[in-house]
């Protein structure tokens, strides 16, 4: 079992910048594909970021290419994101999940493959 705690939301003017932080607990933290998801008020969840346990594969959304950046320390079992240029549309709840599954092309991107999931963290965009 993997529990996350995101951490790391905030307010920001647009073209700021914040680091989200999910803390996993679990021995096997470093065996998980990492992703983070969004969800905006009146629309569904969203793939963000994604990044695999083994040979560090990152996969993106496109709206976030080129802004975002997702990393992970597996000695700190923590996974990171980085997000630059910040626009008010960036503004949403944003979670953290786990897969254990083996990933296929466009795994990364269903939140069904992700069997674990943090409780979110509160990210406003101001113009």
């Amino acid at each position: 079992q993997v529990q996350l705690v995101e951490s790391g939301g905030g307010l920001v003017q647009a073209g700021g910048s914040l680091r989200l932080s999910c803390a996993a607990s679990g021995r096997i933290f470093s065996s998980y594909h990492m992703g983070w998801f969004r969800q905006a008020p009146g629309k569904e969840r969203e793939f963000v970021a994604a990044i695999r346990w083994s040979l560090g594969n990152t996969y993106y959304a496109d709206s976030v290419k080129g802004r975002f950046t997702i990393s992970r320390d597996n000695a700190k079992n923590t996974v990171y994101l980085q997000m630059n240029s910040l626009k008010p549309e960036d503004t949403a709840v944003y979670y953290c999940a786990a897969s254990s599954d083996v990933w296929y092309s466009g795994s990364a991107y269903r939140p069904e493959k992700y069997a674990h999931w943090g409780q979110g963290t509160q990210v406003t965009v101001s113009s």
